[in-house]
């Protein structure tokens, strides 16, 4: 069994995305929501250990206060203070973060794009953020510029990326080869862009983490300005199959699990 602990959690597309994984792979699986609130997080944990849980997701509020109560921490997750995938090996419960490699990957099997080299900016600074400016770096980017309202955050998040990163304005959007929108702007559906759509344009990946509602205001800005955007569903799958690789140790059935995540959107958003 593996499961998602967060607060609220009952819309997340996580069980639609692993059960379809576990079933395409053939494996006795389940996937199931637990539903946690804010402070009880290490409570669950415990409870997972003598439950016999073999993974679990980790969604908001809880991907830094589950630290606690974990063994110990990959690299990545140490870096960021974040977890978002907890694996039990032997009798340890180690937490990992997948969402910065998740967007890696989603950038490179689903657009075709590679960091190396390319001007990034992140709008954000927050949990998602961080995790995207660490990948970002370590992918190769040129530049990761952090923007945010709160220049002491942008600061937090932009260390990570050494000497890559940098704490910008909104302007600088128009220089920049990779846009990622990591706030919830958006998120509603009748929120304005998350950049000023003067400075989108053709030459531009745009990327919205927010993944419903499917076409955000951001989305419908940058295609306008004639730039490629897409929403976080790709992201979603593929740090979804970095968490069933850590688990099962099983190469993740990636089409199986885009296509449930899709279908699974759709529905919601018919």
């Amino acid at each position: 069994m593996a499961g998602v602990i967060g607060d609220p959690v009952r819309h997340s597309l996580s069980p639609v995305i692993h059960n379809a994984a576990f079933a395409e792979a053939e494996l006795d699986w389940v996937f199931v929501a637990f539903e946690v609130v804010e402070g009880d997080a290490v409570r669950a944990v415990s409870g997972a250990r003598a439950l016999g849980i073999d993974g679990l997701s980790v969604t908001m509020p809880h991907k830094a206060t589950v630290i606690e109560a974990l063994d110990r921490l990959s690299p990545t997750a140490s870096k960021l203070g974040a977890v978002n995938a907890i694996v039990r090996e032997g009798t340890e419960f180690v937490g990992h973060s997948t969402d910065g490699a998740g967007l890696i990957d989603a950038l490179a099997y689903d657009e075709g794009f590679a960091a190396e080299g390319k001007c990034c900016v992140v709008i954000g600074a927050g949990g998602a953020a961080r995790a995207v400016v660490l990948a970002l770096a370590e992918a190769g980017a040129s530049s990761v510029v952090v923007v945010n309202r709160t220049a002491a955050n942008a600061e937090l998040a932009a260390l990570l990326a050494g000497s890559a990163g940098v704490v910008g304005t909104e302007e600088m959007a128009r220089d920049a080869d990779l846009i990622v929108n990591a706030t919830p702007l958006g998120m509603i559906g009748n929120d304005a862009p998350a950049v000023d759509p003067s400075l989108f344009h053709s030459n531009q990946l745009v990327v919205d983490l927010v993944y419903a509602p499917p076409l955000t205001p951001t989305i419908q800005a940058a295609r306008a300005a004639g730039a490629h955007a897409v929403g976080g569903l790709g992201m979603l799958v593929h740090q979804a199959a970095h968490a069933f690789t850590l688990w099962t140790g099983q190469e993740a059935p990636l089409p199986a699990m885009s296509a449930a995540a899709m279908a699974a959107l759709a529905h919601r958003h018919r």
